[in-house]
């Protein structure tokens, strides 16, 4: 098993040792006062192939999804989130087959907006995937791993997050690209 590097204040750094970093800081932005989307540039380049973006913090006026998009592309998006409440044992579903966006990779309400995805080649000229943690917060929420394609071969640069209905005040979008 690898053990992390430890580092202290003031050292200086082996190529060895930055080469063993596995996650990296891209962007950090902050979401503004009541928008219904944020748009997020410069978060892909050839540096890195695959991504992941993180959401934290931040509160909406209604209890929603939160919709993801790459670039200015509006269809093509196909997903799937086999989710469960919280207070039931059931298991139920959603689906998007060519659909606007990728609707449900996150959510975002009263309490907290959330999103932890994973996206893989968004800026290769290759099919993007992406995989994505659904969890609502509240006690009448519910859970489930989203799973979604985008079959183009575009290059992004730039996504999107949009609020299913109402407006977004607050948070932070972190991107990180992940080291192959």
């Amino acid at each position: 098993m690898a053990v992390p590097p430890d580092f202290v204040a003031g050292q200086v750094l082996t190529a060895a040792q930055m080469n063993s970093v596995g996650l990296w800081l891209i962007k950090t932005q902050t979401i503004g006062t009541a928008v219904s989307s944020v748009q997020v540039t410069d978060a892909f380049s050839a540096d890195y192939q695959n991504y992941r973006i993180v959401v934290a913090g931040g509160s909406c006026t209604n209890d929603t999804d939160l919709r993801l998009t790459l670039g200015a592309t509006a269809s093509g998006y196909y997903y799937f989130l086999p989710y469960g409440n919280y207070n039931a044992a059931t298991v139920l579903g959603v689906n998007g087959s060519n659909a606007a966006s990728w609707a449900f990779a996150g959510t975002t309400g009263t309490a907290t907006s959330y999103l932890d995805a994973q996206l893989f080649m968004p800026f290769e000229a290759k099919s993007t995937m992406i995989s994505s943690h659904f969890s609502q917060a509240n006690a009448a929420g519910a859970s489930g791993v989203f799973q979604g394609h985008l079959f183009n071969t575009t290059s992004y640069t730039s996504f999107t997050l949009t609020a299913a209905a109402g407006t977004i005040t607050g948070g932070t979008i972190y991107v990180y690209g992940l080291r192959d």
